[in-house]
């Protein structure tokens, strides 16, 4: 049996004006990246684009030319302003046609609700040419799979449907581990030799979390990666500086007000 690669990465692209204008919430980034991370590939970077073919090409095609998988969610509606398919057809440079499977499923789909699937709710079957489909258990309509690129929906029920059919295959790398070290004084008072801890351990991401609380200023410290002596020494090497300049460990606040 062959050994898991060490670092497995992901982006995600959100696509649409209107999260971009702040009329809708995305939903969906934490919950792809939390999926993600459990199977032990990266989320290592995410944007949200407008509706313009331009930009969601030449972002689609950087990204997945630098990461192992890309995850697009929006505008694969019924509508004249989702062209995400369209977009990565031109991406890809293949033609985007009806594709039969989808066609006869959405056909099916709203013949039982006495719907007429009238041109606007065929777009919903436009796919490129050589991609496969993305079950749609919720409302039907696709997504779509090609190369290392996944095509969902923005409705975050029906996206997270989506995801979860095809996490199964997905290959994850060795998954992240970490540690948290929390203790009652800013995050200025520790920054210096935290900065200096990272260098000596550069495969351990280290990060200082501030909060307030009714006592006053706190730090949390995490540290992740995926050798554990590592952390341990990390961890150790944390409390050990801790203690020398007399800050106390504290239990990690449930409900943490960043600045």
């Amino acid at each position: 049996m062959s050994a898991q690669p060490k670092s497995v990465t992901a982006a995600m692209i959100i696509i649409g004006n209107e999260v971009l204008s702040g009329r809708t919430q995305d939903k969906n980034l934490a919950f792809v990246a939390q999926m993600l991370g459990e199977i032990g590939v990266d989320m290592q970077e995410a944007r949200i684009i407008p509706d313009v073919l331009e930009i969601v090409v030449a972002t689609v095609n950087e990204l997945r030319a630098r990461h192992d998988y890309v995850f697009t969610s929006g505008g694969i509606g019924p509508t004249h302003d989702d062209i995400t398919a369209d977009c990565i057809a031109a991406a890809f440079e293949v033609k985007l046609e009806k594709h039969p499977l989808a066609m006869q499923a959405l056909q099916a789909h709203y013949d039982a609700q006495e719907a007429d699937f009238n041109e606007a709710r065929q777009r919903m079957a436009r796919i490129p040419e050589g991609a496969s489909l993305i079950e749609n258990p919720v409302s039907t309509a696709p997504g779509f799979k090609i190369d290392n690129v996944y095509v969902m929906a923005g409705v975050p029920k029906i996206m997270q449907a989506m995801m979860e059919n095809i996490l199964p295959t997905l290959k994850g790398g060795e998954t992240l581990s970490s540690i948290t070290v929390t203790s009652s004084i800013p995050e200025g008072s520790i920054a210096a030799e935290m900065g200096a801890l990272q260098q000596q351990y550069p495969d351990v991401n280290i990060g200082l979390y501030p909060f307030y609380s009714a006592q006053g200023a706190g730090v949390s410290v995490v540290a992740r990666g995926r050798d554990m002596a590592q952390l341990q020494a990390v961890e150790t090497a944390i409390k050990a500086h801790l203690a020398a300049i007399g800050a106390p460990l504290v239990a990690r606040p449930k409900a943490i007000a960043s600045q």
